[in-house]
């Protein structure tokens, strides 16, 4: 969970405790109103009879009636202790019922954006200096490199193995763009590929963004 909801989840656990009990009937009718959850709502009655149990019997605990002393002792502990152990144990539920709190979307999307970038400059790399390029092995996940391309296959020279990183291009495609580029000794833009190897026309898209073509 963020930081501040956390600090909120554990604050509504501890109220309980914190109270005395004199908290806890509300703190879980509450949670029960927010969450519509039959657990919560059971939870929340319980607490309410406990609650109520022990206002009844408080005017009455310094009269040697029954036991009435060791009754509230009971009730008191049912409402702080037992409540605040129970909230606890259920905090997560009430303040991350989705079980969100491990996703970080934030860092995916950054990554995305990373790797586009780094795309765009081995592109101008390719197109600036096609030497450069071949040396830094652009293209080639299939070699041993240190350039970082963000994802880019060379489609004029990777092998079939690595033809099959390109989006939804499987085995038996990159054989056909193998073949293709034997008989016509290479590509220049995802468009000719296509075209040439016979591809899906809705591939285009995808390998345009990650194909790349040096001479």
């Amino acid at each position: 969970m963020p930081p501040g909801r956390a600090a909120m989840s554990v604050t509504w656990a501890a109220l309980p405790f914190l109270t005395l009990g004199y908290a806890t009937p509300f703190t879980f009718a509450a949670a029960a109103l927010w969450r519509r959850s039959a657990h919560l709502m059971v939870a929340s009655a319980a607490y309410i009879g406990a609650f109520l149990l022990m206002l009844t019997l408080l005017p009455d605990i310094d009269k040697e009636v029954g036991g009435t002393r060791q009754a509230v002792g009971v009730l008191i502990f049912l409402l702080a202790i037992v409540g605040c152990g129970h909230a606890f144990l259920i905090r997560r539920k009430v303040f991350d019922p989705h079980g969100l709190s491990g996703v970080d979307n934030e860092k995916a999307i950054e990554r995305v954006h990373r790797d586009r970038a780094l795309r765009q400059r081995a592109r101008a790399l390719v197109t600036g200096d096609p030497a450069l390029a071949r040396e830094l092995r652009i293209g080639r996940p299939d070699l041993p490199r240190q350039y970082n391309d963000g994802g880019l296959v060379d489609v004029n020279h990777a092998p079939a193995e690595a033809l099959t990183l390109l989006p939804g291009v499987t085995p038996e495609l990159a054989v056909r763009i193998e073949r293709a580029r034997a008989e016509t000794g290479g590509f220049v833009s995802a468009e000719e590929l296509s075209a040439v190897a016979g591809l899906p026309p809705a591939l285009t898209p995808e390998l345009s963004e990650y194909a790349v073509f040096i001479p």
